[in-house]
């Protein structure tokens, strides 16, 4: 891994070459409440956003908070989110969540990684992107473009999504912690793509490890 001075640089060099996080943003899939966020962050596993999308709307359609959802039965919550891929397994997590929701929390989504991770469903991936967009926690919630950028440039040296959360949480500096989610990720998208990445033009190459080994 590169230095923690190294981590440092390449954070402040992304804070001004990458658009930080918007005035408007909103939870995962644009969602417009915790518990919403939640469920459509449950759809998103192994989908893409388009089918994600579909499915969230056509479920929110039937249902939007866990005692209208338990009234649904599990053919008709996987009918709905048939879209995301899944469905059958997605759908019994629903209705877990929403169990677990109601039982432990009187329905009422916690603003705590801990308790997020304590309802069925919910991973460390899910519980940082609800607890970073919407609740407005300086956390670095790691989807697919932050954990692979993150373990090329160095930042990291995880094999998981969830031990380079764990790795980015000792390791970026605090004043970055508001706003790295959406450096990374934008970086990942514009310029660190998975198939050729866009070495000539990236702001941080020369502390990369990656670059450093394949020049």
């Amino acid at each position: 891994m590169i230095s923690t001075q190294q981590v440092e640089e390449v954070y402040r060099r992304l804070a001004k070459a990458m658009p930080g996080r918007t005035k408007d943003a909103k939870g995962p899939k644009g969602q417009p409440d915790p518990f919403r966020s939640c469920i459509s962050c449950m759809l998103s596993a192994q989908s893409l956003d388009s089918n994600t999308a579909k499915a969230s709307k056509a479920l929110f359609a039937l249902a939007r908070t866990p005692q209208q959802m338990l009234a649904l039965s599990d053919e008709e919550v996987a009918a709905a989110i048939k879209p995301c891929g899944l469905y059958n397994n997605k759908a019994r997590n629903i209705r877990k969540f929403c169990t677990a929701l109601l039982a432990d929390h009187d329905g009422v989504v916690p603003r705590t990684r801990e308790g997020l991770l304590g309802l069925p469903g919910i991973g460390r991936k899910c519980a940082d992107i609800v607890m970073s967009f919407v609740f407005d926690e300086d956390v670095i919630a790691v989807d697919t473009h932050v954990h692979r950028v993150c373990n090329r440039i160095g930042l990291t040296d995880a094999k998981t999504a969830e031990k380079t959360a764990e790795q980015l949480e000792d390791r970026t500096p605090e004043w970055a912690l508001r706003d790295g989610h959406f450096w990374l990720i934008q970086f990942g998208k514009r310029i660190c793509l998975s198939r050729s990445p866009k070495c000539g033009e990236c702001p941080v190459s020369d502390l990369c490890e990656f670059y450093a080994e394949t020049t």
